[in-house]
């Protein structure tokens, strides 16, 4: 387990930390919601396979020497993973209970739940007609998953895979976010540039924000009046009270952007990664405060990207393997 200590003077950008995997990881994602034991939820997907794990850094307990992960379980998964997300059901402590959804190229969305132990079930979701790019649980409850597709909707599913809402699109989606504590605000990000804040009662749109066309956005759930994302090479912010164009845009990458997370940990910082080229991935991690970069990595083949709750440290998936980026702020 290496450590980097600054990263500015590493030209190789090596991870703060790595751990090896036993397949090419596609999709990796930090549950947002606390486990209850001081380890985080960390779950990693590929080629027929989702993996449940454990985290724990040293900069969460002395005892640990970089970072202790430990496999929960292992799922097999009939096709590749393409994207998935936690529910806040998902804890540790008393009863061990894992749930977690996730998205594959045939449509479908699939609600697993297990216990670790001898209870394992997979309720399969279908409805859109089209690739899945994104999907989020309600944070409160855990009660409903909202997902948005190629299809051109955004669909709101209860647990037993019933559709409670639909929203139609004028572009593919590719983003959802759901309000923390305001559990009614829905936020869609359309490819063609169009992001709309839904209220879930009425259903209707209630606020929309417009830029050129985008990859992937996300909203700051810390401070909620911030929405960044990607367009092209560049990273966009918005000021939702000030305007429905962004504050703030600037250059990123020498190719394509592909993808946009705020931070948990810290309202300025956010990370963006770079459309997967030959052989590297480029992620930079951005602070508000600071004209460069705070720090640059790149990882071979690498696919996802998430924040871990409460430290400023990211994670992406690699061939073989997870890169973790600790930020020094």
């Amino acid at each position: 387990m290496e450590r980097t200590r600054n990263m500015q003077e590493d030209s190789s950008h090596s991870p703060s930390y790595t751990v090896p995997c036993d397949d090419y990881v596609h999709v990796v994602e930090f549950s947002p919601f606390s486990s209850g034991t001081p380890a985080s939820l960390l779950a990693y997907g590929g080629n027929q396979y989702l993996v449940v794990g454990t985290c724990l850094f040293q900069e969460e307990d002395v005892e640990v020497e970089g970072v202790e992960f430990n496999v929960l379980r292992a799922f097999h998964h009939e096709l590749r993973v393409d994207a998935l997300a936690w529910s806040p059901e998902s804890r540790l402590d008393r009863i061990p209970t894992i749930r977690l959804c996730t998205a594959a190229a045939d449509r479908k969305l699939r609600l697993l739940t297990s216990d670790l132990q001898d209870r394992h079930e997979v309720k399969v979701m279908e409805g859109h007609t089209s690739y899945i790019n994104h999907l989020v649980f309600e944070p409160m409850e855990g009660k409903q998953i909202a997902s948005v597709s190629d299809d051109h909707t955004c669909r709101v599913w209860d647990l037993d895979g019933n559709e409670s809402a639909t929203f139609r699109l004028q572009s593919p989606g590719i983003s959802v976010c759901w309000h923390p504590k305001e559990v009614f605000k829905l936020m869609v990000a359309e490819k063609k540039g169009t992001i709309r804040f839904y209220d879930m009662v009425t259903q209707q749109a209630i606020l929309s924000l417009e830029s050129e066309p985008l990859m992937s956005a996300d909203w700051c759930l810390t401070n909620t009046i911030k929405v960044g994302g990607v367009s092209g090479s560049d990273w966009l912010i918005w000021d939702i009270t000030r305007s429905s164009y962004p504050q703030e845009k600037r250059p990123a990458h020498i190719d394509k952007a592909r993808l946009f997370r705020w931070s948990r940990a810290n309202e300025n910082l956010f990370a963006t990664t770079g459309c997967p080229g030959k052989i590297n991935t480029q992620l930079i991690i951005h602070h508000l405060g600071h004209p460069q970069p705070v720090a640059i990595g790149s990882v071979t083949v690498g696919s996802g990207l998430s924040w871990h709750r409460t430290l400023p440290l990211c994670v992406v998936g690699g061939d073989r393997k997870l890169c973790f980026w600790m930020t020094e702020m």
